[in-house]
């Protein structure tokens, strides 16, 4: 149901029955390795090039949320994943392999909260029994796409980011134990004139504001109707600036419920610069972390807003500015 001017309420509030997160070592040395489901020894699994390296990670995150659902792949209705290559190669490459009716999806890093929405909507809507939503980046391919490849060594500024690598799946369903689906409100493309690819932090934050604040204006709500609101990968420097735009704003955001998974997943002694990005950050923290912490019943309801940079190699080339989008998803024990 249409809420608002870009919201929708899932009356029957689709339950997530089952998440999976598969990450890198890189991330298992991190501050949530206890919430991954794998944990990989290398950047390879067993394959030639970082990007056959992320579908394996894609398949295997897929694999393991059906698995934990009791189900089979014939089970499932359909499929919506995302990721950062080039015509989303790793999501396609995926569902070839799983044989599972599929829709790609495109948000860069908000592709989690994407795919949750509309396997929500789906879900509610009585178009699908079972959905599996999912999303993946690996940082040797992301690196070598949008930027430098990693083995040159580049000296990366203080700004930049680390693609976390990894992937993480849902499956959802009308019925069942476990987190439920109730809102998501679709963002805007925002862009501010950013077009530094080492400072997506910055260029995002904006994006994820006014999604933040078109979610409050839609729902009647304000921050305090949750115990946690996640932006999915500002890193250090868009979380600053995120709180810097909600007083700007005039819209209160307690700083003990505001954080970024781009801050959560990797521990401070790490190198990982302004802290995590990429689709598998939001969706291994969501899926891994955040719905473990809810099963656990530490954390009731929560808003996950992921971020992307929608700009390519192409747009980069051409001296294009870096717009941005955020999808907000609420979700509920």
């Amino acid at each position: 149901m249409l809420k608002g001017h870009q919201s929708w309420i899932f009356e029957s509030k689709p339950t997530i029955i089952s998440s999976a997160a598969v990450v890198g070592p890189f991330e298992g040395n991190g501050a949530l390795a206890n919430d991954f489901d794998i944990i990989t020894e290398d950047l390879w699994l067993g394959q030639d090039s970082y990007e056959k390296a992320e579908k394996a990670f894609l398949e295997h995150a897929c694999q393991r949320a059906i698995q934990k659902a009791n189900l089979k792949k014939e089970d499932i209705n359909f499929l919506f994943s995302g990721d950062l290559m080039n015509q989303i190669i790793s999501s396609s490459f995926a569902a070839r392999t799983l044989g599972i009716p599929y829709l790609g999806v495109f948000g860069a890093c908000s592709s989690s909260m994407e795919g949750l929405a509309l396997a929500a909507q789906l879900i509610d809507s009585n178009a699908a029994k079972y959905v599996l939503t999912s999303a993946s980046s690996h940082n040797a391919a992301a690196e070598k796409q949008f930027r430098y490849p990693t083995d040159y060594g580049v000296q990366r500024p203080p700004t930049a980011q680390w693609t976390v690598t990894g992937a993480g799946s849902a499956v959802l369903t009308q019925n069942g134990n476990g987190p439920k689906v109730t809102s998501a409100t679709i963002g805007k493309v925002i862009d501010m004139g950013i077009s530094d690819p080492y400072n997506v932090g910055a260029a995002m934050a904006p994006a994820a504001v006014d999604t933040i604040e078109a979610h409050f204006r839609d729902l009647n709500i304000n921050a305090t109707n949750y115990d946690l609101i996640a932006t999915g990968d500002l890193g250090k420097i868009g979380h600053e600036m995120a709180n810097a735009l909600f007083k700007k704003h005039n819209i209160s955001m307690p700083i003990d419920i505001f954080t970024d998974c781009g801050l959560l997943i990797y521990k401070k002694e790490q190198p990982s610069f302004a802290g995590g990005s990429g689709c598998a950050c939001s969706a291994t923290v969501t899926y891994g972390h955040l719905l473990n912490r809810m099963r656990k019943g530490e954390l009731k309801k929560i808003l996950v807003v992921a971020t992307g940079a929608l700009f390519s190699p192409i747009s980069f080339q051409q001296k294009e500015s870096i717009p941005c989008v955020a999808h907000a998803v609420s979700i509920e024990m």
